[in-house]
């Protein structure tokens, strides 16, 4: 084989390389994003939650003074 043949088949494994690099550093971000995603979501699901806890009592305590009056 040619050395030409050599010098190609090692330009097209630096290529290789370089592309498996920059996906590794790609979903090393995206696991992060990922992770940072979830931790925001878990925060608006509990403010949610305590927000729909507030509005309820707010009704309940409506309806009460509904009913004394």
């Amino acid at each position: 084989m040619s050395e030409h043949y050599f010098n190609a088949l090692e330009l097209k494994i630096d290529r290789l390389l370089s592309r498996l690099d920059q996906l590794e550093q790609e979903n090393s971000y995206l696991r992060e994003q990922t992770g940072k995603l979830r931790e925001e979501r878990a925060q608006l699901i509990q403010l949610h939650d305590q927000t729909r806890d507030k509005v309820e009592g707010m009704i309940s305590r409506l309806k009460a003074l509904e009913q004394q009056a």
